[in-house]
This record gives structure tokens, C-alpha cells and sequence, in this order.
């Protein structure tokens, strides 16, 4: 996979970590944070990967700030995208495959490296699952933020209980 990363100052301890666990395990990065720990604001850099993921120039994305909070809040701004924190394996593979995340977001201030290296190995090995329940759901995300065409509310009501 093509893998975008983009960090902020608070991000940049981490993020040459983070790069090399997504080149180990064999897939292209595109690296387009700042190099170093002058401030820059998290939304800029936020939206230099979301404009790589939406275009489909990279697969999915991988923001490093702080907390990954405020990464996560400015990508899920931009239409097409959805991010979430990762702090925990069990997340980053629930994210995929439940919920089709495309930008995943690492707190430098709360995750180290060896977390970070779970996580992330988690997150990219994680696939969006084929039942029907999660891919209506994600359909409906859609809707909500203007990437796809509404489509009618299905019969026999929205949810499954899942």
C-alpha cells in the first residue's frame, strides 16, 4: 500500500519511527511532514495527507502530533475521510474493520515507540470487513459528509443490534 505520513512539531520525535515501521513492513511512504520541531499547526499538516487519500495517491494515512487528537479532529473535517485515534491494537484493528478508517492518528505525547510499532503494524494489516451491517454504516457516514449518493433507509430497519 501507498502509505502517507505527515507529523507536527509534537509529533516529530515519533515520527521516523512510525516511518520506518511502515517501510519495514513493505509499503511505500509518502512523507510529507515537517522535518523538525518548529511549530506548525496540525491542521496544515493534517490536510497535506488527507489530500493524498482522497485523490488516491496514497491508500491510507498516518498522522503523528501530540495526542492525535487534534490530527484526528482536522481530518475528519475533509470529506472522504475517516480518522481515528490509535493508542491500542485492539482500536486500530476495530477502526479498519468496522469502521473503514483511512486516516489513522499516533499521540506521540501517550504511545512509544514499541506501542506505536503495534498499532500501526495493527492498523495497516487490518481490513474493512464484508458484512453488510458495517459496510451500511460506513455508507451512511458517507452521506453524511457529502462523498457519496444518499440511498434509502433499508427495510426493515437500521440496525442489528451490532
Amino acid at each position: 500500500m501507498r502509505i502517507a505520513i505527515a507529523n507536527d512539531h509534537a509529533g516529530f520525535p515519533l515520527r521516523a519511527h512510525v516511518a520506518s515501521v511502515v517501510t519495514d513492513l513493505g509499503h511505500d511512504l509518502l512523507d510529507v511532514g515537517t522535518p523538525d520541531d518548529t511549530p506548525v499547526d496540525f491542521p496544515v499538516i493534517s490536510r497535506r495527507v488527507t489530500d493524498l487519500v482522497r485523490s488516491g495517491d496514497a491508500d491510507r494515512g498516518l498522522l503523528v502530533c501530540g495526542t492525535g487528537v487534534g490530527a484526528a479532529i482536522a481530518a475528519n473535517k475533509v470529506s472522504g475521510i475517516r480518522a481515528a485515534v490509535i493508542h491500542d491494537s485492539f482500536s486500530a484493528r476495530q477502526c479498519v474493520e468496522h469502521d473503514d478508517v483511512n486516516v489513522a492518528c499516533v499521540g506521540a505525547w501517550i504511545v512509544g515507540p514499541r506501542v506505536a510499532t503495534d498499532t500501526v503494524t495493527t492498523y495497516l494489516g487490518a481490513r474493512f470487513s464484508t458484512d453488510p451491517d458495517f459496510r451500511r454504516r460506513v455508507a451512511q457516514l458517507a452521506e453524511m459528509d457529502g462523498s457519496a449518493v444518499p440511498s434509502p433507509e433499508p427495510a426493515g430497519g437500521a440496525t442489528t443490534g451490532r
